[in-house]
């Protein structure tokens, strides 16, 4: 500082017309810093310049100005070229982007119309990608594809490149006045199979507000689509699972082994001492014979009695006396239970009567029952008579000679007291949320048969396997007609069923190597569940027993593999929402929808995502 000082100064006399007076006398120049000037001696002067610039030799504050100086012509050239790279990786991110759509749409051409030629195929992928690529910092952008058709280890793929450049702002300084850029994408089809389970809610409540007519239309449409998917057999299989309560698997399996008749040949669990609500008879059961009183009452039992058989046509309920005559005559049977006592026996007919059996023990004065059940003795004398009277549920207890029983009817579709009309409920608990294989040896406690019910709202439609049979599906469908509660689980578990290749009474077709397969459940409800096996609830619902249970078996499903779409179809927003329903969907793939017309929209989301093809980049 003090060199600048001085230089300043000598600056300043020079300008002086005393400069050489004052140098010639010895004196040195001093910059004072009120801004004087001071001369001093000559001597003190040339030390100082000295010392100042041997300081200057060895000071190193002001070296950052030129090192900046120097580094900057490089340092500019790395933000511009990261300037020009990131301009070219926006324009290579968007060719990525209209490629990857571009064989999407092509491959779903493709996959639609197999009659599409190789270079059909290549031009729709440039005309797609034309229309989608609009980054206009691009120049010499071109695409190329190629096709290669589908063989017996190979899917079918289309392998779209494309390539490009971008004019740089900054790097042309370095010598390069553009970037290029390319990427690459492929669509795969062909070794992806597809099964879907179509579970639909065919309760009484979907006869309301158009929304059966609209359900059978929607999946009939969804058939149509599936179905062009399949080029070859295998391809697409489709189950139709109709449900209320129960679903119906169709009276000519009544000799199927994975079936159990115990519930739909047994007396009302409410009179059964043996069963596990631990039932018992009425107080004056013994004395009930032809033209008695009804010895039921709907608050006790949950029925009253019928003047035949309930299942049989023209069957009288709540008749007050026993028939004492004709065919019927003494037989007591229990007319549809209403569910008050047992709640989840709602709606069920019970297949048989209590017949009323006579036999004699002892005559004549000495006559007695002695130790002998159910027995009484009137009169006296040699009139006495002792009398045992029985009550055998439909004749499969043996009560003596004398009675003659007729043999134990079989369950078949034409079965004493009324046919099995092929309805099915839910299994024993823990096999109502699993997808075990039924045994076919004798039935266990728990079983994992299938129970048959003799149930007032038996659904006419019946279960279809899995098929490609798309015109004996669709007529499936038409075949719906709505009745009687729900029970989302049993439609859910017999949907599960149908995908299975080797647990189920009605196994999908074995799947063969070299493919892919996805498997899909479909499950629309318009409503809560209302009633199962062994519970009921109102309508406003939620039902908590029966939604504990159908959680625990939506978890099995996706853990198992199975991808689930749910629909929950509330008209005017009636019902709260289906926690459970949408819980259910897989990745939440829920719709709820608010009127009947949004059903084919719903159907169409879910064939979106079905039959979306995966991208291999």
């Amino acid at each position: 500082m003090e060199a600048v000082i001085a230089i300043c100064a000598a600056i300043y006399l020079l300008s002086q017309d005393n400069f050489t007076t004052h140098l010639a006398q010895g004196f040195e120049i001093r910059l004072e810093p009120t801004g004087s000037v001071t001369a001093m001696s000559g001597s003190s002067t040339c030390k100082r310049i000295r010392n100042s610039l041997e300081r200057f030799g060895r000071d190193f504050q002001g070296n950052i100005a030129p090192i900046f100086a120097i580094a900057l012509l490089p340092v500019l050239g790395f933000v511009g070229a990261a300037v020009d790279y990131t301009r070219a990786n926006a324009a290579r991110s968007s060719m990525q982007a209209a490629l990857d759509s571009a064989v999407l749409m092509v491959s779903k051409d493709a996959a639609a119309n197999p009659t599409m030629t190789s270079q059909q195929i290549t031009n729709a992928v440039q005309r797609y990608f034309t229309s989608l690529y609009n980054d206009k910092s691009a120049f010499g952008v071109t695409v190329s594809a190629t096709y290669t058709p589908s063989s017996s280890s190979a899917a079918a793929k289309i392998l779209a490149s494309g390539q490009g450049a971008i004019q740089t702002d900054f790097m042309k300084i370095a010598g390069f006045p553009q970037l290029s850029f390319g990427t690459s994408s492929t669509s795969t089809w062909g070794n992806s199979r597809m099964r879907v389970a179509l579970v639909l809610d065919n309760t009484g409540s979907m006869s309301s507000n158009g929304k059966m007519s609209a359900l059978q239309r929607a999946a009939k449409d969804m058939i149509d689509s599936l179905s062009a998917f399949a080029k070859k057999t295998g391809d697409v299989y489709i189950s139709i699972i109709p449900f209320s309560k129960d679903v119906n698997v169709d009276t000519s399996n009544y000799n199927a082994a994975w079936i159990n008749w115990a519930e739909w040949l047994g007396e009302p669990p409410v009179l059964d001492p043996a069963s596990s609500y631990g039932g018992s008879k009425p107080s004056n059961w013994d004395d009930i014979v032809e033209d008695s009183n009804c010895p039921f009452k709907k608050n006790s039992h949950g029925f009253t009695c019928a003047d035949r058989p309930a299942t049989l046509s023209g069957a009288k309920s709540d008749t007050k006396r026993i028939p004492s005559s004709g065919k019927y005559a003494g037989y007591i049977c229990p007319s549809v239970d209403s569910g008050s006592k047992i709640p989840g026996k709602a709606g069920v007919f019970y297949n048989g009567c209590y017949r009323t059996v006579k036999n004699t023990i002892a005559t004549g004065s000495g006559a007695s029952c002695g130790s002998t059940p159910h027995c009484d003795c009137s009169g006296s004398g040699r009139n006495k008579v002792c009398t045992q009277v029985l009550h055998p549920w439909r004749d499969t207890d043996n009560p003596g000679a004398a009675a003659a029983a007729p043999a134990a009817p079989q369950p078949s579709a034409a079965a004493n007291d009324g046919g099995w009309t092929g309805c099915i409920n839910d299994r024993d608990r823990e096999y109502d949320i699993s997808n075990t294989a039924p045994s076919t040896g004798s039935d266990g406690t728990p079983s994992t048969k299938f129970y048959a019910e003799q149930w007032k709202d038996c659904l006419p439609a019946t279960i279809t396997a899995m098929s490609s049979q798309w015109s004996t599906l669709k007529n499936q469908i038409d075949a719906m007609t709505p009745s009687g509660n729900t029970n989302q689980s049993i439609g859910l578990a017999w949907g599960w069923q149908s995908l299975s290749t080797t647990n189920g009474p009605i196994a999908a077709p074995g799947k063969e190597s070299g493919y892919v397969y996805q498997d899909y459940i479909v499950l629309l409800s318009d409503g809560l569940n209302t009633q199962n096996r062994w519970y009921s609830c109102p309508p406003s619902g939620p039902c908590p027993t029966i939604d504990a249970r159908q959680a625990l078996l939506c978890q099995k499903v996706k853990d198992s593999g199975v991808t689930i779409f749910t629909i929950q179809v509330n008209v005017g927003s009636k019902d709260p929402l289906s926690q459970v329903l949408q819980n259910c969907a897989s990745d939440g793939n829920f719709q709820m929808i608010t009127s009947a017309t949004e059903t084919a929209d719903a159907f169409q989301n879910i064939l979106t995502q079905i039959s979306q093809l995966r991208l291999a980049k």
